[in-house]
């Protein structure tokens, strides 16, 4: 269960704290380090960390965008009516404004990513058990 831990919590940027504040739209822990909110830059830049098996619930970004950056572990990114695409370092996810997804960690590796956010998220169900176990 600790594959890829060593890479996500001593990567490039810090990894934060555990992720309280948004905890009721994430299964497992998740770690938050804000690298950029300034009311004056329509964005918000955050290094987001995931234990195995973490992911977020599927969600919506309203007026805007998210950009996720991979640096870390592997995880899986998925959009709403098409499979599920698996993550390594490097990978860029260009989620549209209105597009129903989730992201997070595989079962067995930490994950890490820059998440480049702007407009409002609509967070909605969680990932059932099921569709997350059903994945490879």
């Amino acid at each position: 269960m600790d594959q890829n831990k060593q890479s996500v919590q001593k990567g490039l940027f810090a990894m934060g704290d555990l992720n309280v504040a948004f905890q009721q739209y994430f299964t497992g822990k998740s770690y938050h380090n804000s690298l950029v909110k300034d009311n004056d830059v329509s964005v918000t830049v955050s290094n987001v960390s995931f234990e195995p098996g973490s992911r977020n619930n599927w969600h919506i970004h309203r007026n805007g965008y998210q950009i996720l950056l991979v640096t870390g572990g592997e995880g899986w990114y998925q959009e709403a009516g098409k499979p599920a695409e698996r993550l390594y370092p490097g990978d860029v996810v260009i989620t549209h404004d209105g597009v129903k997804h989730w992201h997070g960690a595989t079962k067995d590796s930490w994950f890490s990513h820059i998440a480049i956010t702007a407009g409002q998220p609509e967070w909605l169900e969680p990932v059932s058990d099921t569709e997350y176990d059903a994945l490879g």
